[in-house]
């Protein structure tokens, strides 16, 4: 939340506003104030006038609140740590709109469940690859020479992005046959 800020003039019941010698139209020289004539008040910068808040807050919050301004940037990392230690918490807490959004966006994506999987065949032994062959043909429609060729460089993937029960139905029959099958 913002608040907004004001500050107040403060003038004295004796000020009056400058004579004739200033002209409030643009003019090509600049005009000379009389500032020996200018009451001292014109002279002196006000630095003990403290901005109006919009938000009352309670002396104690305002005393830590000027002790904190006035920390150094390494001071300022000490304290940010002490808090997080002290109160268990991470600097994300402390900025509750910038932390709400992401943590709302990663929370359905961990209840998300994994509906696509890869069958992968890891190893074929010498002795079923035949009958290895056989079943992957009958589980796609690659011809002989196709079938071959992918059970000879292994890993590799035979099935891709298929639903659990035909991940687990491919699975089984590769493994009856011989071979040696990872879902991913």
């Amino acid at each position: 939340m913002a608040s907004t800020l004001s500050s107040a003039i403060l003038r004295s019941p004796s000020y009056s506003p400058p004579s004739a010698a200033f002209h409030p139209l643009p003019s090509a020289t600049f005009p000379k104030f009389p500032l020996e004539s200018a009451p001292k008040l014109i002279r002196r910068r006000a630095t003990a006038v403290r901005p109006l808040a919009a938000v009352d807050a309670p002396e104690k919050v305002v005393q830590l609140g000027d002790e904190i301004s006035t920390l150094t940037l390494a001071d300022a990392q000490k304290l940010v740590e002490y808090l997080q230690d002290k109160l268990g918490v991470t600097a994300a807490s402390f900025a509750p709109a910038a932390a709400a959004a992401p943590a709302a966006a990663e929370a359905p994506a961990v209840v998300e469940e994994k509906t696509e999987f890869d069958v992968i065949i890891e190893d074929v032994p010498t002795s079923s690859r035949i009958a290895t062959i056989k079943v992957v043909r009958a589980l796609t429609s690659l011809a002989l020479k196709e079938a071959k060729e992918l059970i000879e460089g292994l890993p590799k993937k035979f099935k891709e992005a298929v639903s659990k029960e035909e991940a687990e139905e491919a699975k089984k029959q590769l493994e009856e046959a011989g071979a040696k099958i990872a879902i991913v």
